[in-house]
């Protein structure tokens, strides 16, 4: 799978191994940065990469900032991108089956790289639960609800 990855100085550590985890399992990893650990603004990178997921030239994202919820925020912004911040497998899985998210977002400063792993490996072995019309309905909704408002 084609995995866009971005984040802010708070996250470049954990991006930086999860992105090795990720290739070694298989995958292909654009990384949008940042590129060190020096200070930066995180619309910086999180805003192509979530464009890249919107555009298809990638399957899905996996941002990593202090806590995950500027890179969520930002990510929503932009059409056909469904973000979710993540803190345990728990809900990363229920990200991906009931909601069919393309983005995870994690907090480099909220959770350690064992349990970040783990987390990742959830999301991304996860299936959308497309079968059940419970699910299926809730997330065409909210994609209505994103075609009202989006001018493209």
């Amino acid at each position: 799978m084609k995995i866009a990855m971005a984040g802010d100085h708070a996250g470049f550590s954990m991006k930086a191994a999860l992105k090795k985890r990720l290739e070694s399992q298989g995958h292909e990893v654009v990384d949008f940065g940042p590129f060190s650990e020096e200070g930066c603004d995180l619309p910086d990178f999180i805003y192509p990469a979530a464009l890249a997921v919107s555009d298809g030239q990638v399957e899905r994202g996996i941002f990593i900032d202090g806590v995950g919820y500027g890179s969520a925020l930002i990510a929503n912004k932009i059409p056909g991108v469904y973000a979710a911040v993540a803190q345990d497998p728990f809900c990363a899985g229920l990200a991906r089956s009931h909601s069919n998210t393309n983005v995870l977002c994690l907090g480099g400063k909220l959770i350690g790289p064992a349990i970040a792993e783990v987390i990742v490996d959830t999301w991304m072995t996860t299936d959308y639960l497309a079968d059940n019309p419970r699910y299926t309905q809730r997330v065409d909704k909210v994609v209505e609800i994103a075609k009202k408002h989006t001018v493209r």
